[in-house]
């Protein structure tokens, strides 16, 4: 069977994508799927490449047992619009600018990551950079619902 590869996207690829990075990397680890998926993240903007998760995301990561720490920051490449057969976008701005970067015939697979948690009446994953600890939580609770969701999507 050919691996279904997603790539997550945020803006700088520290906070957001590599939490859905490694909470589905864990996920399908527990479902006994790894096998399956090839899984990456990435940011739309270069301002951390190379650098590790923000710390915060790492400790609220790791305290809910998801290990980011080998996840280092990438912007997206016009290869991987290409390469992933899912392109998950955690807000709508970031969304946008992938749709303008992105060749037209690959628009189809880049969407908003919390269409997979329609439960949640929220159609962006919010920045957590910025604001204080509990907003690393409800990022976790949001990425955690979605994966969810997006999983048994596409196993179906």
């Amino acid at each position: 069977m050919k691996s279904i590869k997603v790539l997550f996207v945020c803006m700088g690829n520290i906070c957001r994508s590599p939490t859905a990075e490694g909470v589905f990397n864990k996920f399908i680890k527990d479902m006994g799927t790894t096998e399956k998926f090839i899984v990456d993240s990435a940011g739309t903007h270069a301002y951390h490449v190379g650098e590790p998760s923000d710390v915060r995301s790492q400790q609220m990561a790791r305290s809910r047992g998801v290990d980011l720490s080998r996840i280092r920051a990438r912007k997206v490449a016009q290869s991987d619009f290409e390469h992933f057969d899912h392109i998950l976008a955690m807000d709508s701005d970031n969304y946008n600018i992938l749709i303008e970067a992105s060749p037209s015939e690959y628009h189809h697979k880049i969407e908003l990551f919390l269409n997979y948690a329609p439960e949640r009446n929220e159609s962006d994953v919010p920045d957590p950079y910025y604001g204080g600890q509990n907003g690393f939580a409800h990022v976790f609770d949001l990425v955690e619902d979605a994966s969810r969701g997006f999983y048994q999507s596409v196993m179906k």
